[in-house]
């Protein structure tokens, strides 16, 4: 579908828990060292043809944040800049959508991403108090405010605070996938064991350089802090349930959940002239196709919608799971990644949903994450596309010609976005 295009690896900032070492920032000030970093590799006087970027978290403050990067970074104020939103999947979407306006620019180079502050969620008000609060300041005297104090709505007069809930369910990320691993029978143990290997393989990424040309320093930081080198299936193992501590079947723990982080992270998306203005050692690969999904989340479960994206996506292009030599799946937690994995090997679900009948052969659980996924490295929202984007890119570009990787992102809402891409 889109041979013409490719995505060359991105920078990014490490990413810190919430609360941690990059609280003073806020999903801007997170974002502008990245692009200025990103362009600093172009040659003099060369300048991205477009920005597209994102952050999920809403703030008061701005309505385009893609526009506040680019000037607070200095760019060319004539470069055109928008945002892009989809939940976790923001900066992936990004891609797909500077994808029509590289196909028209001949030579063409956009710098895509997002980033997050979770330590900076803006705190508003009740809906209701809000109105009333702006009519009053409004008023054009003293005795129509009088008036208006008669008027204020005492029960509403309340702080909103933004949650990690689903607004039609009200349930939160992991209360949502907590019902999807108990109707998927996903054990603690898998889930655990899955989480071991998220942070044994980020950390010994971290040990042979991988992530040295990828991660930029940032406020004292050098590397990603949530990686943990001591972790153990016996230490996972005590860890209580999260989201479920009441009904003792709950099996989503810290452990095996991605954290709540503060981040950016961006990727390079050119036609093949375009990738000509970039350093000649920047990774690059193909990006041949992409889908999107959405399910019914409370018949099929909250972030199920990759399940069949990805079988969609590999029957449009003639490809079994084993036909993939990388996969690089999104770990919001890890019972969603085991979920999907399931899914995707039910007939069934392969028939009813995906509308699948092909025969996709079973997943190749050794070509998964080998450089950890985001129960280790974490989950800023806005950033975390372009984060797994550019760590697949830079890992693809180095195997044979012709190997194909599949990326995947579940997000609130019932949605996912995925991507296929092939070494040069």
């Amino acid at each position: 579908m889109a041979d013409s295009l490719w995505l060359a690896a991105g920078l990014r900032t490490p990413f810190a828990k919430v609360d941690g070492p990059l609280a003073g920032r806020d999903a801007i000030s997170l974002s502008v060292p990245v692009v200025q970093a990103m362009c600093g590799k172009l040659k003099k006087d060369d300048k991205p043809d477009l920005i597209v970027w994102g952050t999920v978290a809403p703030s008061l403050r701005w309505s385009n944040i893609a526009r506040e990067v680019a000037l607070d970074a200095g760019l060319d104020p004539y470069i055109p800049a928008f945002t892009s939103v989809m939940a976790c999947a923001t900066s992936m979407v990004g891609v797909f959508a500077a994808a029509d306006t590289i196909r028209k620019t001949p030579g063409g180079l956009a710098l895509v991403g997002g980033s997050e502050s979770m330590s900076g969620v803006q705190i508003g008000l009740n809906q209701k108090f809000s109105v009333w609060l702006r009519r009053f300041f409004q008023a054009k005297s003293l005795n129509a405010r009088a008036e208006m104090l008669g008027e204020l709505p005492y029960k509403d007069v309340r702080l909103h605070i933004p949650s990690i809930t689903n607004r039609t369910t009200g349930l939160s990320m992991g209360e949502g996938t907590e019902i999807m691993a108990k109707a998927w029978s996903i054990t603690r143990e898998a889930q655990d064991k899955l989480a071991l290997a998220s942070h044994r393989d980020s950390v010994k990424a971290w040990e042979r350089g991988f992530f040295d040309d990828l991660v930029i320093p940032l406020d004292g930081l050098t590397k990603d802090p949530i990686p943990r080198a001591d972790t153990s299936p016996e230490k996972l193992a005590k860890l209580k349930p999260s989201f479920d501590a009441t009904s003792g079947r709950g099996s989503l723990t810290a452990g095996n959940s991605s954290p709540l982080t503060d981040g950016a992270s961006s990727i390079w998306l050119a036609d093949e002239a375009g990738l000509d203005r970039l350093p000649s050692a920047t990774p690059r690969v193909r990006l041949l196709d992409w889908d999107m999904a959405g399910v019914d989340i409370l018949r099929d479960g909250l972030l199920m919608a990759p399940a069949v994206a990805i079988p969609r996506l590999l029957a449009r292009n003639n490809l079994a799971y084993d036909g993939v030599a990388l996969w690089e799946i999104h770990e919001a937690f890890s019972a969603q990644v085991l979920v999907h994995v399931a899914a995707m090997e039910d007939k069934t679900w392969l028939a009813t949903r995906a509308g699948v009948t092909a025969a996709l052969g079973r997943f190749p659980w050794d070509r998964l994450n080998p450089n950890g996924g985001s129960v280790a490295l974490g989950h800023p929202f806005g950033a975390t596309g372009a984060r797994i984007l550019s760590q697949a890119v830079k890992e693809l570009a180095a195997m044979p010609p012709k190997s194909l990787a599949v990326v995947s992102i579940c997000t609130d809402g019932g949605l996912g976005a995925v991507c296929l891409l092939s070494s040069t």
